[in-house]
């Protein structure tokens, strides 16, 4: 992204004026952030809900970036596809999430749901309306990078994001975002350049972490993994676009 160097810069003078956590930003209903968030310098992401979300493929990433952003430059907030909504997730947890700002953010996370229930809510629900994959294939046009978790990645698919690109899903949808043209890999993290994707459920947790890491450098994915007492598992698979 073109804001990396800038953030991973501030990053590092943050890292090295403090030893231990600063104090929380403000929080907000829909969303946490670093004090100088603000300013326009923080790695700003939003995480897009919808009924019938998996509350894990929310919670993950949310956890890991609020964590970062006690310390970091980093901004986390929980939007709709429209309108601000509350937002029933899947096991029945009810959100109030903000109305659907993409182009104020570097990256959006799209997590997944419902999957199984192909008439219920959930990831059909939102194909077979077409505004969440539309405007996800909008905002991504416009040059924000994004971040699948789960079947979030089924979305990005409608989305017409993932033909042709490698990634990966939850292993119950790997064969069916395959046939819509995905390369799909056996990896619990994917960084495609400005598609990353995880796998199913806790991977989102590893995805936000490994988004830090790229973007803020290493220290300020350490501080969200020491926190929550959590250690990644396997490697991130680079491949000849992220590197690029």
């Amino acid at each position: 992204m073109k804001r990396r160097r800038l953030l991973q810069s501030s990053a590092a003078v943050i890292g090295a004026l403090s030893a231990a956590p600063v104090a929380e930003g403000t929080a907000h209903a829909a969303g946490v952030g670093s004090a100088d968030s603000e300013g326009g310098d923080a790695l700003r992401v939003h995480i897009v809900t919808f009924d019938g979300v998996e509350e894990l493929d929310v919670f993950g990433p949310f956890e890991v970036l609020s964590l970062a952003a006690r310390a970091y430059p980093v901004t986390v907030k929980l939007v709709t596809g429209g309108e601000a909504a509350e937002v029933t997730y899947s096991f029945g947890t009810k959100v109030a999430a903000a109305a659907w700002s993409p182009y104020d953010a570097d990256v959006i996370v799209v997590p997944g749901g419902g999957f199984g229930r192909r008439n219920g809510p959930g990831v059909w629900a939102e194909i077979d309306e077409g505004d969440l994959p539309s405007a996800l294939r909008t905002a991504h046009d416009a040059g924000v990078a994004v971040l699948g978790v789960c079947t979030g990645v089924i979305l990005l698919s409608a989305a017409g994001l993932t033909a042709g690109r490698t990634c990966t899903t939850h292993h119950l949808a790997k064969s069916y975002l395959a046939e819509q043209g995905a390369r799909v890999v056996d990896q619990r993290v994917v960084d495609d350049g400005d598609l990353i994707t995880a796998g199913g459920v806790s991977s989102g947790i590893d995805g936000a972490l490994w988004l830090l890491e790229r973007e803020l450098g290493s220290a300020a994915a350490t501080h969200a993994e020491s926190i929550a007492e959590f250690e990644r598992r396997g490697t991130v698979l680079r491949t000849a676009t992220a590197s690029s």
